[in-house]
């Protein structure tokens, strides 16, 4: 009896361990699952270091040839990256004031792979009843609520009510009349400083509870010259699109590779509308879910009209994208990683093993021995088919009386079954 009490304790202890490592397993695939999740708390206090967005300054980035690369109303750091339309990476390797270096460091495999796809694409006008398979729709909002267009609005910010608004809902209604559920969030979050990300989070948290299969935060730049937004598309004035990501988001290539594919959807349909994809220091409150994207469009000094061509132009690559329509979903590029779900299965079957192999070590120890081990085993097992259901403890008391479990026999949820299992049990020379 000693040792069966003590056999007893080494495999509850091994139970335990193997249901906490279980579980701890089951959290991270939950987690790791795309899509919302919950607002961490120490981002409703902390302050976004990383301003952006800065009213009357901004960063000229060259080549090392001295050739002008971009220019955006915000701080750059050593280690942001540009990525062109056509696919070209540059990574910031100096920064003085407001001039940055950039490096080339060659072309990126996914934007060409997407540019070959969504080339031999046909885009279709998304159908009302296709539509609703959306799952939550899209959702759209602004931080910077006061960002404003000065040709059309007279100024470039007015607090709490900016011209940005109009650009939003341009977006809105484009979505809306092809059938599809927008939830669509007007709160201010003035003022424009370097806590509007910790109060929109808030905002974007909440409209993720409608589950959008994505979520567009949407500003405009501060360059003063609107030349470098401003082009002529399909025979339209149009103000181009930069797309942002943050890097400081632990799942930022799951973001990335969305913004790669809204990029070269949209340029597919509307030659280069989205003028370039910019990897910045921050995370955007993209964190949240990971087809989440800031979009500028245009700047100050552009017009109102032009900012809502370019937006029109990129709205109509979402559907497509999204998977809102009968086309098929891209393939897997070159170098990209696995979809979040399918990384966290996999992720499950290696803690698993692990637990397996960590609980089979712990036993062969506890034993002492080859023999006691493949003895405790074996007992484990019968323990563990006694656990999961009487059939098979039943056919055994039949087999020693001489007979079998079968349609003619009680069924083990009879009173004659749980009979003869308690006697069984309760035989004292069974120990």
């Amino acid at each position: 009896m000693v040792g069966r009490n003590r056999f007893g304790k080494g495999f509850g202890l091994l139970g335990g361990i193997l249901a906490v490592l279980f579980g701890v397993a089951l959290l991270f695939v939950i987690r790791s699952q795309p899509g919302q999740q919950p607002v961490p708390v120490m981002a409703e206090v902390h302050e976004n270091i990383t301003p952006d967005h800065l009213v009357g300054k901004f960063t000229t980035i060259m080549d090392e040839q001295g050739n002008m690369l971009s220019m955006m109303a915000r701080t750059v750091f050593v280690g942001d990256e540009l990525y062109t339309c056509e696919g070209r990476i540059y990574r910031m390797e100096k920064v003085e004031g407001d001039q940055a270096e950039a490096k080339f460091v060659g072309m990126d495999p996914q934007i060409v792979s997407y540019q070959d796809f969504y080339a031999g694409e046909n885009m279709p006008v998304l159908a009302s009843e296709v539509a609703q398979q959306g799952k939550g729709g899209l959702a759209v909002y602004h931080t910077h609520t006061d960002e404003s267009y000065v040709p059309s609005d007279g100024t470039e910010s007015i607090p709490f009510k900016g011209g940005i608004y109009q650009i939003g809902k341009i977006m809105v209604d484009k979505l809306r009349g092809k059938g599809i559920n927008v939830h669509y969030d007007e709160t201010p979050h003035d003022p424009h400083d370097n806590n509007a990300y910790t109060r929109s989070r808030r905002t974007a948290a909440g409209l993720l509870q409608n589950k959008p299969a994505a979520i567009f935060d949407i500003h405009r730049d501060g360059v003063p010259d609107p030349n470098y937004y401003r082009a002529t598309i399909d025979g339209k004035n149009v103000a181009r699109l930069r797309l942002v990501v943050g890097r400081e988001n632990p799942g930022m290539s799951a973001n990335m590779d969305f913004a790669r594919r809204m990029m070269t959807a949209a340029n597919n349909l509307h030659s280069n509308v989205v003028k370039e994809i910019f990897v910045g220091k921050g995370d955007y409150n993209q964190d949240l879910t990971p087809t989440a994207l800031l979009i500028e469009a245009g700047t100050h000094t552009n017009t109102k009209e032009e900012a809502a061509q370019g937006v029109a132009m990129f709205t109509e690559a979402m559907p497509t994208v999204l998977g809102l329509t009968a086309t098929p979903a891209a393939p897997q590029a070159p170098g990209a990683e696995r979809t979040a779900g399918g990384g966290a299965w996999k992720a499950l079957g290696w803690i698993l093993g692990v637990t397996i192999i960590g609980g089979l070590g712990f036993l062969l120890v506890n034993s002492g021995n080859w023999e006691s081990f493949k003895s405790r085993l074996s007992g484990f097992g019968k323990e563990f088919a006694g656990f999961m259901g009487p059939g098979q403890a039943l056919r055994k008391i039949y087999r020693k009386q001489g007979g079998s479990l079968t349609e003619k026999e009680p069924g083990i949820n009879s009173p004659d079954a749980n009979s003869k299992l308690k006697d069984e049990k309760d035989n004292p020379t069974k120990d």
